[in-house]
């Protein structure tokens, strides 16, 4: 057998793997490892085996991922989930699917400040859905519109999903960051646009809830400023040129502990809730990050990556379609793979092809993001999906399912109007010092 078609059934062995239920690092380093064995020799497996695992964890550039981690969890210990919901229902409360909306425009905020979708998720569910229920919300709306406001989380930075994708490509993980703003808020209208739609046309689905006096939707920001001004910080200096991606991070973090301070929710059970969280999403990323080096060194030796770039390259179609067929790639892969996964294992074989056509890594980052977005909503394996469905065991499947295809729809229809117009990811970006 060549190289290359050791490196393809390599893959395909991988794939296989994870149908099984092991995990995607051990999976990913299982493969490369033997198939590194195989075309390079055993020992220079061993010696890949010995330099990767702690070249990996000991990174300056991944540290910025418990940072920014930290940096959610001590603002979801804070409560800032609450005054962020509090605040955006007095604001959309009153419109048709008002409350809904709130729940969009609260894990925008959110997501500003915790980079999972699933937190985010879990978040919302236990402070948004029980208000839904209360104003007769239709239950299966309520909990889709809960899911598609966690994967917010993946856009608007700070974003675990950027993080990876830049560390595996080796671009600006601050860019990919600063490249999230824009893109972050067009979606966010996106999906409360469309619950204004499907309220209007389906009042008793989100029936309005009650309207507020200017001075008390005023009030609700006296006490979640402080983690505006904190995101504005971070990002902003990122985007001058101050911070480093994992100095923002350590910034971030501090701000963070000082906001749990000064709401008087710092204490030891919550610090300890805090770091072991923390501890525990870092270890399954850095896992998994290990197993994508140990895999991506196994595939750069068989020639994979570059042997597709020159295929795709001599395609009789337009560039733009080749981005079009592995985002549709993406989204069949969304509905079967967890979504770090995917973008793990299929980031090294497309990267080579998007630079060899000569498109943007930053712009096209955005993009790997969204399908992740995707894949966080679509049956049967979105995880938004199922974090919802557990935290409401009463409201079927189905009815979720069923609610959850407009705003599946909106990130179709989003990544077209981002491809169509690639300045919005790459403006921000262009404008860093």
């Amino acid at each position: 057998m060549t190289p290359i078609e050791i490196g393809f059934l390599g893959t395909a062995l991988m794939v296989a793997l994870l149908f099984t239920g092991i995990s995607v690092g051990v999976a990913m380093a299982l493969v490369g490892f033997i198939g590194f064995a195989y075309l390079s020799g055993l020992n220079a497996a061993l010696g890949l085996l010995a330099t990767v695992p702690y070249s990996t964890v000991s990174s300056y550039t991944l540290s910025v991922i418990p940072l920014f981690i930290l940096m959610g969890e001590m603002s979801f210990q804070s409560g800032i989930s609450r005054d962020l919901y509090d605040a955006a229902h007095r604001w959309f409360g009153h419109l048709p699917g008002g409350l809904a909306m709130a729940t969009i425009g609260a894990g925008a905020g959110f997501g500003a400040m915790c980079g999972s979708s699933a937190a985010s998720t879990a978040t919302f569910g236990s402070v948004a859905l029980p208000e839904m229920r209360r104003y007769k919300y239709a239950p299966g709306f309520a909990a889709a519109s809960v899911a598609a406001a966690g994967t917010l989380a993946i856009l608007i930075p700070p974003s675990i999903g950027f993080i990876i994708y830049g560390v595996i490509t080796e671009q600006s993980i601050g860019k990919l960051f600063i490249a999230g703003i824009i893109p972050g808020i067009i979606l966010s209208a996106l999906y409360i646009l469309t619950i204004y739609f499907i309220a209007k046309r389906h009042p008793e689905i989100a029936p309005r809830g009650p309207a507020f006096t200017w001075r008390e939707k005023f009030s609700v920001f006296k006490g979640s400023w402080p983690m505006v001004a904190l995101f504005l910080f971070v990002m902003g200096g990122i985007w001058a040129g101050i911070f480093t991606a994992s100095e923002a991070g350590a910034m971030g973090a501090f701000g963070s502990f000082l906001f749990m301070i000064w709401r008087r929710q710092c204490n030891f059970k919550n610090m300890v809730d805090c770091l072991a969280k923390t501890v525990k999403i870092t270890s399954m990323v850095f896992l998994i990050m290990i197993g994508a080096f140990i895999f991506g060194y196994f595939l750069a030796v068989t020639g994979v990556p570059e042997a597709m770039a020159t295929y795709f390259r001599s395609l009789p179609v337009p560039p733009l379609m080749v981005i079009v067929g592995i985002m549709f790639l993406y989204f069949i892969l969304g509905c079967i793979m967890d979504m770090l996964s995917m973008v793990v294992l299929t980031t090294p074989l497309f990267y080579p092809i998007i630079v060899g056509l000569g498109f943007d890594p930053i712009w096209y980052g955005v993009l790997v993001v969204v399908s992740m977005e995707q894949g966080q909503l679509t049956p049967p394996v979105g995880l938004n999906l199922y974090v919802i469905a557990g935290m409401a065991r009463d409201i079927p499947m189905s009815q979720i399912i069923k609610y959850l295809w407009p705003y599946i729809a909106d990130l179709v229809i989003f990544m077209a109007i981002m491809m169509i117009f690639p300045k919005l990811a790459l403006f921000l970006p262009g404008l860093m010092k």
